[in-house]
């Protein structure tokens, strides 16, 4: 399993034209506005204000991409969902992260993170199939399971098995960023992804 002892900011991206081809895997992290990316991006570096934490929805409007000591690549995709953003907007943002997800030769995995406290939104559910229908490798993390009691959780994460297919390589990984219950787990499937990605690179080359 990866440590991650050191994460830094790279850069922004709001543009499609300017999405660069990195030669690393790739973990990138979706989710609703407010849905708690920025807190679980900075648990799993390690590392507090990686990414910044705002209590305004829809604020992250970019790709934004964090190098890690450990080989790959943490990638903050805009939020979806939030009401309040124009639709003009929220197209341009589909777009970036299309492209993103579509495009990317080193993208090893995607995070889907759902809130546990409430029942996924039309816009979680079509992510999901659309993830799946693509073939791409992604696991969903339930946030903010602190918050629910046991009876909840077990009731709310039964409701998650039931209506999300997930992909043969895929997992449902419950997470509190206060506890840090589920970190070690998805930090192994995160690393079952890396090392795929870069066992398929070696593959292409020879």
């Amino acid at each position: 399993m990866p440590k991650i002892n050191r994460c830094s900011f790279l850069y922004s991206v709001v543009d499609p034209k300017c999405l660069k081809s990195e030669p690393h895997p790739q973990i990138a992290f979706a989710g609703r506005s407010n849905v708690g990316k920025s807190s679980l991006l900075n648990a799993i570096a390690g590392i507090r204000g990686v990414a910044k934490v705002s209590k305004t929805p829809g604020k992250t409007r970019a790709i934004n991409f964090f190098a890690t000591d450990a080989g790959f690549l943490l990638v903050d995709l805009p939020g979806y969902g939030f009401a309040k953003v124009s639709k003009s907007v929220r197209e341009e943002w589909g777009k970036l992260v299309e492209k993103y997800l579509t495009k990317t030769d080193w993208l090893a995995g995607v995070v889907h993170l759902i809130d546990s406290r409430h029942a996924p939104t039309s816009l979680d559910i079509e992510l999901n199939d659309w993830l799946r229908e693509r073939g791409l490798s992604y696991c969903i993390a339930l946030t903010k399971v602190d918050k629910l009691s046991g009876n909840e959780l077990a009731k709310n994460l039964a409701h998650a098995k039931q209506r999300f297919t997930l992909h043969e390589r895929g997992a449902l990984i419950p997470f509190s960023v206060k506890t840090g219950l589920g970190k070690k787990e998805l930090m192994s499937w995160i690393s079952a992804r890396v090392k795929n990605a870069l066992e398929e690179s070696c593959r292409i080359e020879q």
